[in-house]
């Protein structure tokens, strides 16, 4: 009984020295991203799903992996407005192209922004005077920072922390000649049956109308978003600003887009945005691509 059992222990040992070389050939080690930077990037097969800042307002919590870049780009935005405030009978129309959020990897937990807007033009219709003005050229230059304090390599919940800077680059009256800056906390939620919950709550420190102080902004939102295909994806967005300056109103739009993954690395989207307030744009319908590489 002693011998048999012997040759049946054996047996088994060699089995499990003949068989453990596959097994762990078929799953290697995954791989360590802490040492990852602009000089080691994260290799290719270690590398996210690809997660961007567009098409919704809500920020991602999820950053570039290390030594890659991934440009967002507005195609084409148009923003229509007519029911302004001031009950004005004045008509704005707008268009911007090329907008685009150039990221670069940093780190494992960081990467940098860079949010330029080449070409702006704005048409401003007062049509009870019948007067018509027109400004046009480059915007505003934006530098950004993302910093993901957890989940950006898996879990339910994902959180990050985004300073920023905007530079008064604009021309023609495109924007205020003012350094404002603020700081971006998006949240991200894994949902139920393929929900996925994002919610973001910034603050912003900008030059009051007057061009004399600056004043707070809070900006909050919420967006749901789900995959109508493997490729195809949908989402609802929910956005208020509220600012302390004295006298103004809150802006509030109800937002709706999709996008279409072409590749792993290159996604496609589009939509609109809808003014809820007088003080809202009353539509702004847009374009845009994210190319990771």
């Amino acid at each position: 009984m002693f011998i048999r059992r012997t040759n049946a222990m054996r047996l088994l040992a060699l089995t499990l020295a003949f068989l453990a070389p596959a097994v762990l050939a078929g799953k290697p080690p995954a791989h360590d991203k802490r040492g990852d930077d602009l000089f080691h990037p994260t290799p290719r097969e270690a590398m996210r799903e690809l997660s961007t800042d567009r098409p919704d307002k809500t920020e991602s919590p999820f950053t570039v992996d290390a030594g890659h870049v991934q440009i967002e780009t507005d195609l084409a935005a148009f923003t229509y407005d007519r029911h302004n405030v001031e009950r004005a009978d004045r008509r704005v129309e707008a268009w911007s192209f090329a907008a685009t959020n150039v990221k670069l990897g940093l780190c494992s937990r960081a990467d940098l922004q860079i949010v330029i807007e080449p070409y702006a033009t704005v048409r401003t219709s007062d049509r009870a005077s019948g007067a018509t003005t027109r400004q046009s050229g480059f915007g505003d230059l934006t530098v950004r920072t993302k910093i993901n304090l957890w989940g950006n390599d898996g879990g339910t919940t994902a959180c990050a922390v985004m300073p920023f800077v905007k530079l008064p680059t604009n021309q023609d009256g495109l924007g205020n000649r003012a350094v404002e800056g603020g700081i971006i906390v998006p949240l991200a939620v894994k949902l139920p049956r393929g929900w996925d919950l994002g919610l973001m709550t910034e603050v912003d420190f900008l030059e009051n109308s007057t061009g004399r102080g600056h004043h707070a902004e809070w900006v909050n939102t919420i967006t749901l978003g789900h995959a109508l295909t493997k490729r195809l994806g949908a989402y609802v967005e929910f956005f208020s600003a509220v600012t302390a300056e004295p006298h103004q109103p809150w802006v509030g739009t109800f937002d709706v887009g999709f996008t279409f993954a072409l590749t792993d690395d290159i996604q496609l989207d589009c939509g609109a945005n809808f003014g809820l307030t007088r003080s809202a744009d009353d539509v702004a319908p847009f374009v845009g691509i994210t190319w990771r590489f």
